[in-house]
């Protein structure tokens, strides 16, 4: 999928990619988190989205 910075939600909804600004505000939004708690976790558990919203929840 191209970068189509129209599009609302992330190309791959499975995965968070803490490269590209619009995700990242996309699933800080989405998981309601700050930047800074969202790549501690992605760092901590890795890219899957469940992953990280699993992690999240248990704080």
């Amino acid at each position: 999928m191209s970068d189509d910075r129209s599009k609302r939600g992330p190309p791959d909804a499975q995965r968070i990619n803490l490269d590209e600004d619009y995700e990242v505000r996309y699933w800080t939004e989405e998981l309601h988190c700050s930047r800074e708690q969202l790549k501690e976790t992605v760092t901590k558990v890795g890219v899957m989205a469940d992953d990280v919203r699993r992690a999240l929840s248990a704080h």
